[in-house]
C-alpha cells in the first residue's frame, strides 16, 4: 500500500510527510480489517475465505464501473 503512494505522489508531483503516510495507510488498513470482519459475519466464515470475499466483490465492482460486465 505504501508503494502505491509512493507512486500516486509521483504521477501527480504531490509531497507527503511521513505522518500523512502512516495516517492514509491506517485508514486503509482499518477498512480494510472491517471489511473482512462484516464479510465473515455476513457469510459465518473464517478470515481468510472472508478475505477472498472482499477481493473478489471488489474486483466484481471494478469490472462493472469500467463497464466490461
Amino acid at each position: 500500500t505504501v508503494s502505491y503512494f509512493e507512486w500516486v505522489q509521483n504521477i501527480n508531483g504531490y509531497y507527503w510527510t511521513l505522518d500523512e503516510v502512516h495516517q492514509k495507510l491506517d485508514q486503509k488498513m482499518t477498512k480494510a480489517f472491517w471489511d473482512v470482519m462484516d464479510a465473515m459475519e455476513k457469510y459465518k466464515v473464517e478470515p481468510r475465505t472472508a478475505a477472498y470475499i472482499v477481493a473478489v466483490k471488489r474486483v466484481a465492482d471494478a469490472v462493472k464501473i469500467r463497464g466490461w460486465a
